[in-house]
């Protein structure tokens, strides 16, 4: 029963990662209908970025260093997902071939500039004392509290997007924009700066979910290539453009990788991509996607 319960508990904290990384995808694609395949760059640009602040800071024994290594991240990969809206996919609204095939070069392009900038050897941040060491868990015993606090901040996030689309102006917005672009432009609404804005909310999700990744496990190439993909299943499982579906989604995918690596590692992978058929074959929308 304690294995059981640690095994279920490292799925829910992995798929509170795959949610915070996965929703950015989910309001780009899923929303916006923009094809971001370099999402998962804005992952590994976002660690490797946040890494850079952390380090020296770290060295010299700051207090402070994850929290500013987190916050030029996130702060990074926002500003790089508005540069890629306005100079690449802004004026590409409606090709979806087009989209995948700039944003796929993006990201080969950001993997090699990192390599090459980098290197090859992994990275890894250390988190704040505040949020270190273990927790005592009734029947598991202790359990990383940093793998709790992950659980903590896919929650905060998921309320704040749900808040933002369902109950404010700017959530209004979006949703319209999605049906009838043309209508909500003729509002009144400058409907690119709504695209350019939510774009650079699903990149800085994406770089929260690379700091918050590379202090659970480290950082290495490829990175950016399984958490697209992973992206692209929880998204595809939970249905496009919901929140809620995403977190369901995130849920059944972390929990299916965690019961398969314990059961049967070497085809654990298997088992991720009969939830991803199955859906597609029942409810090719979605388990909570609009048909």
């Amino acid at each position: 029963m304690d294995l059981a319960a640690t095994i279920v508990l490292n799925g829910l904290t992995l798929a509170a990662l795959y949610f915070v990384v996965a929703s950015g995808f989910s309001l780009i694609f899923g929303l916006m209908r923009v094809v971001n395949m370099a999402h998962g760059a804005m992952y590994l640009v976002a660690g490797y970025v946040g890494y850079a602040v952390f380090e020296p800071l770290y060295d010299r024994d700051v207090w402070y260093a994850w929290y500013a290594g987190l916050a030029a991240g996130v702060a990074f990969a926002a500003v790089f997902g508005a540069a890629v809206q306005v100079a690449l996919l802004g004026w590409m609204q409606g090709q979806e071939l087009r989209q995948a095939l700039v944003t796929i070069g993006l990201s080969i392009i950001v993997a090699d500039q990192l390599l090459a900038f980098y290197g090859g050897t992994p990275r890894q941040f250390f988190a704040p004392d505040a949020i270190f060491g273990a927790t005592q868990l009734p029947g598991i015993g202790g359990y990383p509290t940093f793998r709790l606090v992950q659980i903590g901040v896919a929650v905060a996030v998921g309320i704040g997007l749900w808040l933002l689309l369902n109950r404010t102006r700017l959530g209004i917005m979006i949703r319209a924009g999605v049906d009838d672009r043309q209508m909500l432009g003729a509002c009144g609404v400058n409907v690119p700066l709504i695209g350019i804005a939510v774009f650079a909310l699903g990149a800085a999700l994406a770089g929260l979910g690379g700091v918050i990744g590379a202090t659970a496990q480290p950082l290495a190439m490829g990175a950016d290539g399984r958490f697209l993909l992973i992206s692209l299943v929880v998204v595809i499982v939970g249905g496009m453009g919901s929140v809620t579906g995403t977190a369901v989604g995130a849920v059944l995918i972390g929990l299916a990788e965690q019961i398969g690596q314990a059961l049967f590692p070497t085809y654990s992978v298997i088992l991720t991509f009969v939830i991803m058929v199955a859906v597609l074959a029942l409810r090719p929308q979605g388990i909570l996607g609009r048909a």
